[in-house]
């Protein structure tokens, strides 16, 4: 079964999300302790992730001929103890990078 949590929002209220639960524990609580609060907000919690998507664009917009647009995407979970990590698929980590570069009209179609 998985767990709860809430994080709070730094403009007031909270978002209650599900985490997975943490290996080898198990959670006894009574009916009014069955969501965790957590101690960071909701917007620091995807901060980092925030971090590494800029960072992610920033390298592909300062390529010599940067695409004309980029397109990340990837999975975010949350937990109570890391808040928002870049969520993996299978054993690999779960991060898609579509490059888009539109032919300028004035140039010559070069073989």
């Amino acid at each position: 079964m998985n767990d709860l949590a809430r994080f709070p929002l730094e403009g007031g209220g909270s978002v209650v999300v599900e985490i997975d639960p943490v290996p080898g524990t198990s959670r006894v609580s009574r009916r009014d302790d069955l969501v965790e609060d957590v101690k960071g907000s909701f917007e620091a919690a995807l901060a980092n992730v925030k971090d590494a998507a800029a960072a992610a664009l920033d390298t592909f917009r300062s390529m010599a001929r940067g695409p004309d647009e980029v397109e990340l995407k990837f999975g975010v979970k949350l937990t109570a103890q890391a808040g928002a990590v870049i969520a993996k698929t299978g054993l690999e980590g779960n991060f898609e990078v579509k490059l888009k570069w539109v032919r300028d009209p004035e140039t010559p179609n070069v073989a």
